[in-house]
């Protein structure tokens, strides 16, 4: 079901949703209207559409790392996001390099034990 709010046409909007409900509202909004849609129902279609994708673009790396972590082969990973091998292992050596020097409370976000089991196991050094 969707939000009562009217539907956004600008992107800061649509990213202040919950993009589980962003994702649910531009489906229905998307099948709701005619093919030739108003100027508002086109602008809302991309709004949302804009905000499912930043959100998820965040979100991937971690995906990644979900993945790569429960010993998924960096090809099924690359089948899976549509995404070549060598990008994979580009976004999630970026994010993983991040979340291993973000120490809060003495502790890192992420292992840095569980990250070298990684790529030793992906090749990477």
């Amino acid at each position: 079901m969707s939000r009562p709010d009217p539907p956004p046409t600008r992107f800061d909007d649509a990213e202040k949703i919950n993009p589980f409900q962003a994702l649910v509202d531009l489906h229905d909004h998307a099948t709701g209207h005619p093919l030739r849609p108003s100027r508002d129902e086109a602008l809302t279609d991309l709004a949302l559409s804009a905000a499912v994708v930043s959100w998820l673009s965040r979100w991937q790396p971690a995906m990644i790392h979900a993945a790569l972590r429960a010993g998924a082969a960096v090809a099924d990973v690359a089948a899976a996001t549509g995404l070549g091998t060598d990008e994979v292992v580009h976004r999630w050596e970026r994010w993983s390099d991040v979340q291993t020097r973000v120490v809060i409370d003495g502790h890192s976000l992420l292992d840095p034990d569980e990250v070298r089991t990684i790529r030793r196991r992906i090749g990477r050094r």
